[in-house]
């Protein structure tokens, strides 16, 4: 392997590694358990929101699910403590469970 490419890969290596530092400091220093309780209330109103919204759907398939994700994502968007980052984690953790969904409406 090339001397360039090593020190690419090391390079990212480092970096992943101090976000990952970065985010369980952030998470669960001793100082942080505020943070995390920030995180977890509007993670679960926002799941719980989804869940309203499916209630109301006539007619649940994947795009309406799609589509009911991304409506209430739009009004968390506007939140000054929620990050644009952690808003797109969760819509994707929240769009990725439509395959246990769909297993469940069958």
């Amino acid at each position: 392997m090339r001397t360039k490419t090593k020190s690419k890969i090391i390079k990212a290596g480092v970096g992943l590694a101090a976000l990952a530092a970065a985010g369980s400091y952030f998470l669960y220093g001793k100082k942080n358990a505020k943070n995390r309780e920030v995180i977890a209330g509007w993670t679960l109103k926002m799941k719980g929101e989804v869940l309203d919204k499916m209630e109301t759907i006539k007619e649940l398939n994947e795009d309406n699910y799609y589509k009911a994700v991304d409506a209430v994502a739009a009004r968390y968007k506007k939140l000054k403590k929620v990050s644009a980052t952690e808003l797109k984690h969760m819509v994707k953790e929240l769009k990725g469970g439509w395959e246990h969904i769909k297993k469940q409406v069958k």
